[in-house]
């Protein structure tokens, strides 16, 4: 945990709540161990897409679709998102909730790596959502800001790894070395590119914001 326990309850207290679907959705990601966007991680996106009102948004890592359903609930009328997912158990979950949701439309999901797939995507996106392999960010990167719309957010979820950021690499296990290392590297990347602004939050597992210029 990031932030004090205590003050991350009292500000969720505080969150309005989602659609009864999303709840549902939510109550079953809980009750079968599959990760899904915290609290606080919805209530910034909600925000975001209040403020960005974007057209467009790409999202890497889809899981069971929690996280494109929240942001095409919230995003304003006509937005489309595009969504990838390499887990092949949980696309057809995903696909079953955008159906359930009545999002088929509004959703795209593609099916495999975003390595190979963020390659072959033209166009440009207002908001981006990378919400997946932790170690693998740095390397979409490129892609990332080659579809990145001038003025677009990236938002990047999970990149403090609850405080194990903070330490040396020789003080995570081995298995997460690579990880961390990787982490450190995209977090650089991101604080000092020369068309990124970016801030680093500590929310949730932390997330940053970076505004293409």
């Amino acid at each position: 945990m990031i932030a004090d326990e205590r003050m991350v309850a009292f500000i969720n207290s505080l969150d309005k709540g989602n659609t009864p679907f999303l709840n549902e959705l939510e109550a079953f990601s809980k009750k079968t161990n599959v990760p899904i966007i915290r609290t606080q991680t919805q209530s910034l996106l909600k925000f975001l897409l209040a403020a960005k009102k974007p057209g467009q948004i790409l999202e890497v890592g889809t899981a069971i679709g929690f996280s494109a359903l929240l942001m095409s609930e919230y995003a304003p009328e006509g937005c489309h998102i595009t969504t990838i997912e390499k887990y092949e158990k949980r696309i057809p979950l995903a696909r079953e909730n955008f159906k359930k949701a009545g999002k088929e439309a509004e959703i795209t999901l593609l099916e495999g790596d975003a390595t190979e797939i963020l390659k072959e995507l033209t166009g440009s996106y207002d908001l981006i959502f990378m919400d997946a392999a932790k170690g693998q960010y740095i390397h979409f990167l490129p892609d990332v800001l080659r579809l990145l719309a001038p003025g677009g957010l990236l938002v990047s979820d999970n990149v403090l790894q609850e405080g194990d950021i903070l330490e040396s690499r020789f003080a995570v296990t081995r298995r997460n070395r690579t990880i961390h290392a990787r982490m450190r590297e995209y977090l650089y990347e991101l604080t000092h590119h020369e068309q990124l602004e970016t801030i680093v939050l500590p929310i949730g597992d932390g997330m940053t914001i970076s505004v293409k210029k």
